[in-house]
């Protein structure tokens, strides 16, 4: 099983993660976060959506919501960047 040099912090903001060296994140470790991080993704988008067509004025709360929606995006995109293998064809 793959794993890497670090555990899992706290978040130290909206979508970020960060590591702490001395323990090890297993690849099932990893793998249930990105899970996890996809739904709540999806479910973020859901509550965009759902916030654009009740026409509310609140568009601070929207965008607040849409950048949460980046930083998970880019937090999902790392950690699928380093579960996939580097295969030079």
């Amino acid at each position: 099983m793959k794993a890497c040099y670090g555990t899992w912090l706290n978040r130290a903001g909206p979508g970020r993660i960060e590591f702490r060296r001395g323990g090890r994140v297993t690849e099932q470790e990893m793998r249930k976060r990105l899970t996890q991080l996809k739904i709540e993704h999806r479910d973020l988008d859901a509550a965009i959506a759902a916030l654009t067509l009740s026409g509310g004025p609140d568009q601070l709360q929207i965008a607040r919501l849409k950048k949460r929606k980046l930083a998970l995006r880019d937090q999902i995109a790392l950690i699928e960047d380093y579960l996939t293998p580097d295969i030079i064809a």
